[in-house]
């Protein structure tokens, strides 16, 4: 292929660029400052020692399972609401609001139970490592505390997302973004008050940020709804949401069927890293608080190609919904080629800005220069990671939902983990060496995306035929 071919086919002209920067900007500065303000919290936890920063940490990656489950579960019906909305259908949009609002709510109910049953045993499973100079004692009640108030703010959370995918599906991106602003803003103030107990309120520690987050989520839920029942020329699928709950039986078997294996995708693979960080656990107390600070910096470089992920899962999907099989296929390589040409930039920021961030932790020049190896290890990757992001939404947008399974979790499951396991049980490599060989694995799930990709597996509407 020619390069002026090449440049065809992988970059636009500045209307194309408009438009994608029209939907991916918003939902950038929203998880931008969501992902700033979750640095500036975790740096104040960070505050109160190692070992409370490290019972957050854990809580949080076990919460991150729950949130991917109600991520997965939306993003299934939303893969309808995006062809719905393309195709002017209100009815199909009000279906899709009410059939995620179940599931949602099936979700949480369950997470909230097992949390309540056995979240003291979860968090015990990421302290079998050496503690070194760590308190596992503490590290455990101060998550346990964390957990019980967090718990308070899962239905608002779960109600807060049903709205704000719809929205963002149906082409109102700005107002999840001002919600969201105002929920870390909201999050951020109360985290000031509570953790250290300014201005005469009482000194919570880790439970005082779990206690602003519980309000931000309220806060945020709603922004959203109000906004939503207030604007019903911009939302005429809000009209009678609540009249009833029923959706109809044909409707949720084809929700069911195209969405469950994105439910069960997204909660196989938050549960694989869930336990990948476990695997990376065994080597002691300091490195979980590394990983959590090295996790939390890289959220922020992330954003980008995230965002474009999430941006193709919204534009291709209207396209195809439209009929547009063509245009799709044509902004679809080139929302690949921008989201990789984003990553390079954002891992060279990453690599080179690193070294500063752990400073801003109280704990020690162990953890915090094992942090930095962790950060340089994933600015390296990022370009690849990038790239299967937009694999994953691009076979997503399409409906092409159990390929996507095998794609993600199937892979994480088959590869990653046993990768994880095998070398901190069997070998005495560091944390850091194992979390780089999981990296490098994935360049075979990358082969198998471009072919996927390639091979147009994806474009097909999936709405054409809908049922009454």
């Amino acid at each position: 292929m020619t390069l002026k071919a090449l440049k065809k086919k992988y970059i636009g002209n500045r209307a194309f660029y408009r438009m994608v920067l029209a939907v991916a900007v918003p939902i950038m500065i929203q998880n931008g400052i969501t992902n700033f303000v979750s640095l500036l919290d975790n740096i104040m936890v960070g505050q109160t020692g190692t070992e409370p920063m490290s019972g957050v940490s854990i809580v949080n990656q076990l919460l991150f399972v729950y949130n991917l489950c109600i991520f997965g579960g939306l993003s299934g019906a939303g893969i309808f609401t995006a062809q719905y909305f393309g195709q002017g259908d209100e009815g199909g949009v009000r279906d899709t609001f009410r059939y995620k609002l179940w599931l949602a709510v099936i979700v949480t109910a369950g997470a909230i139970g097992l949390f309540l049953w056995k979240g003291e045993a979860l968090i015990q499973l990421y302290l079998q490592g050496d503690a070194g100079e760590g308190d596992l004692a503490l590290t455990l009640s101060s998550g346990l505390s964390y957990l019980r108030v967090m718990l308070l703010g899962l239905p608002a959370f779960m109600l807060a997302q049903t709205y704000t995918s719809t929205l963002r599906e149906s082409a109102e991106t700005l107002v999840p973004m001002r919600a969201g602003l105002a929920a870390v803003a909201t999050n951020l103030v109360f985290n000031w008050l509570l953790i250290f107990g300014h201005l005469g309120f009482p000194r919570m520690g880790v439970t005082g940020a779990a206690v602003a987050t519980v309000i931000s989520r309220y806060v945020e839920l709603l922004i959203v709804a109000l906004w939503t029942h207030r604007h019903p020329k911009r939302c005429p699928w809000a009209a009678g949401i609540y009249r009833t709950l029923a959706v109809p039986l044909p409707q949720v078997k084809r929700f069911f069927v195209k969405g469950f294996p994105l439910l069960l995708n997204e909660a196989l693979w938050a549960g694989g890293q869930a336990m990948l960080s476990q695997c990376y656990s065994v080597r002691g107390l300091n490195t979980v608080a590394a990983l959590n600070i090295a996790n939390t910096i890289n959220n922020l470089f992330l954003i980008v190609f995230m965002t474009m992920g999430s941006s193709i899962a919204i534009i291709v999907g209207q396209r195809l919904g439209a009929g547009r099989m063509e245009e799709a296929k044509d902004i679809d390589n080139k929302m690949i080629a921008f989201s990789i040409a984003c990553s390079v930039v954002s891992g060279l920021a990453l690599f080179a800005l690193c070294p500063l961030f752990p400073r801003f932790y109280n704990t020690s020049e162990e953890v915090r220069a094992t942090a930095v190896v962790f950060m340089r290890i994933a600015a390296c990757f990022m370009p690849l990671h990038a790239f299967m992001n937009a694999a994953y939404f691009t076979l997503r947008s399409g409906g092409k939902t159990v390929i996507t399974f095998l794609f993600d979790s199937g892979f994480v499951m088959a590869v990653s983990l046993p990768i994880a396991f095998l070398t901190s049980r069997l070998t005495g490599l560091p944390a850091t060496a194992i979390y780089a060989l999981v990296s490098a694995g994935d360049l075979i799930k990358c082969v198998a995306g471009y072919i996927m990709v390639k091979r147009n597996l994806w474009i097909q509407n999936i709405v054409e035929e809908k049922t009454a």
